[in-house]
């Protein structure tokens, strides 16, 4: 035997030649299958953003939709296009999510993914059943129930997640509440001399402007997060290194991916929020509208993971009790606060099942076979929500108590 430098081997040492071809066969399955749950991580982060672009796009349309301010195609345009502008103004809270919540060094490419999957899917039920709910905690429950699945609880940084996380997510409703009530009472208050009809037509005109701003806001907050998960990903694939800032494909394929879920129209959620929780006149779609915008956009400049969703619900509601005789129906607000509460732990509990089930089977397979798991569930979720449908047709539809509108006449009758 020789070495590799052509000089004698040692007396006695093994025979490695046969060895080469078996390791490297070893080092190309494992890079392949790193790079194909990269790849589908990348997918399904995306998926997950696409879907928060739907499920919140009421959080700034909604309430000009029902005001009549902006049809209902033109306002979700509208929010596309802020919301893939507004992705691109700042990466703060894209920081918060890469590294501000669990230990990078022990996050695996199947963390993430599982806890992706868990945000998803907690997306779409809520979505089915048209709740309000939250996509960044969502997002931040899955990914936090998967890590301490497979790593244990220590390697979540539990004073980032409250200080980040839940402090904002308790006091935001209750700060743009008290915000658009205060707005509510001003407005009608300084314009209770103006006749019915220009005021109407003037706050309209104003509604167009503060949805825009919320939009902006959207993507400047909701998208970021998107754009965290997916540096955390490549940070655990070794791709980037620890601390690394979102690369320019990521902040765009991110901004692309939530426009073109709020183009879609999440309209059994904007239902919701327009006409089931208080009965919206413009002057109070303006009020609210303003309220989010400046709440969403101050807490994106301090890096705060807020739930734009928490901020449009609380500015909602405050509308509805800043003006008098407004009308606010507290058993869906009380519902909406439920499912808030739910979020973090259902989306964790179902992050944990996604990695417990993944790591069972192993490897690329386990990924893949979640992954497909993931896609089927997805579409029994649209299926169902076509059966029937909220449409731009109906969205505005008089309450009856359900998301789902009452079926006209004719229909009921064919």
């Amino acid at each position: 035997m020789v070495r590799s430098d052509g000089g004698p081997a040692a007396v006695g040492a093994p025979d490695r030649s046969s060895r080469g071809p078996v390791r490297r066969r070893a080092r190309f399955w494992l890079v392949t299958g790193n790079d194909t749950i990269l790849v589908l991580v990348v997918a399904t982060a995306l998926g997950f953003d696409f879907t928060n672009g739907f499920h919140d796009t009421g959080n700034a349309m909604a309430t000009s939709i029902v005001t009549g301010a902006l049809p209902p195609r033109i306002a979700v345009g509208l929010s596309a296009v802020l919301n893939l502008a507004g992705a691109f103004l700042s990466t703060a809270v894209a920081a918060t999510i890469a590294s501000g919540l669990v230990d990078t060094t022990d996050v695996t490419l199947t963390v993430v993914f599982a806890g992706l999957t868990g945000s998803i899917l907690w997306n779409l039920a809520t979505w089915f059943l048209g709740i309000p709910s939250s996509s960044s905690h969502a997002l931040i429950g899955g990914v936090v129930g998967a890590t301490i699945a497979a790593a244990g609880s220590s390697a979540v940084k539990w004073q980032g997640l409250v200080s980040k996380v839940i402090v904002p997510a308790a006091l935001s409703p209750f700060i743009a509440g008290a915000i658009a009530a205060l707005g509510t009472y001003l407005v009608y208050r300084l314009t209770r001399d103006v006749p019915e009809r220009p005021r109407a037509h003037g706050f309209r005109l104003g509604q167009i402007g503060s949805a825009s701003m919320v939009s902006l806001a959207h993507g400047t907050n909701d998208a970021q997060k998107t754009m965290g998960i997916i540096t955390l990903a490549l940070i655990a694939n070794g791709t980037l290194h620890t601390g690394a800032k979102s690369p320019t494909w990521v902040i765009a394929s991110c901004a692309a991916a939530i426009a073109l879920g709020t183009y879609i129209g999440g309209w059994r959620v904007i239902r919701a929020l327009g006409k089931g929780l208080v009965e919206i006149e413009p002057p109070q779609g303006m009020a609210s509208e303003a309220a989010s915008a400046a709440v969403i956009l101050t807490s994106t400049d301090f890096g705060y993971s807020l739930s734009t969703t928490h901020v449009a619900t609380g500015s909602i509601l405050g509308a509805g009790v800043g003006k008098k005789g407004g009308v606010v129906r507290w058993h869906i607000a009380r519902r909406m606060v439920v499912a808030w509460l739910l979020t973090l732990p259902a989306a964790a509990l179902v992050g944990a099942v996604a990695y417990w089930a993944a790591h069972g089977i192993g490897g690329t397979p386990g990924v893949v076979v979640i992954f497909v798991v993931l896609v089927l569930a997805s579409i029994a979720f649209f299926i169902a929500s076509r059966h029937p449908a909220v449409t731009p047709e109906n969205v505005n539809a008089a309450w009856t108590g359900s998301v789902v509108p009452a079926p006209h006449p004719t229909e009921a009758g064919s």
